[in-house]
């Protein structure tokens, strides 16, 4: 009979490991808080000076939507217009940038017990779903 993954490994071991893994990952995740500070009026790019200082520039995020109802506006006129879509599609892109880079994770208070039960479970539960896919030594 075969196991799991098709090697001679333990299919006891598989389900263990698997539910395991799946319970401590999912409490890891569960435990990291994300946060945000995306606005219109935040600095989404900046440069120049030392430090962005005085002689410096600073592109806000709703800065970035003026090039994308120029953009919008050329593509309702001509719909083939190239600097169009590039003022659109480019525009876009850096909104999504600026999300993305405005993004914070940190961990929720917890005490030390809770994430060493966390990783113990995710970590220990990756070892026993990897040793059953191995193939175990023939018993006699």
């Amino acid at each position: 009979m075969r196991g799991a993954g098709g090697t001679s490994g333990g299919a006891g071991q598989f389900i263990v490991g698997l539910v395991m893994m799946c319970g401590g990952f999912y409490l890891l995740l569960n435990a990291i808080a994300v946060s945000s500070s995306f606005g219109l009026g935040t600095r989404l790019f900046g440069g120049g000076g030392w430090g962005g200082g005085a002689g410096g520039f600073a592109l806000t995020t709703g800065m970035v939507l003026i090039p994308f109802m120029f953009g919008v506006g050329l593509i309702f006129y001509n719909a083939r217009s190239i600097a169009g879509w590039v003022l659109a599609l480019g525009s876009l892109v850096a909104l999504i940038f600026g999300v993305l880079a405005s993004v914070s994770f940190g961990f929720r208070a917890m005490s030390a017990f809770d994430l060493i039960v966390i990783l113990v479970l995710a970590v220990g539960g990756l070892g026993l779903f990897l040793r059953s896919l191995k193939a175990s030594p023939a018993t006699g």
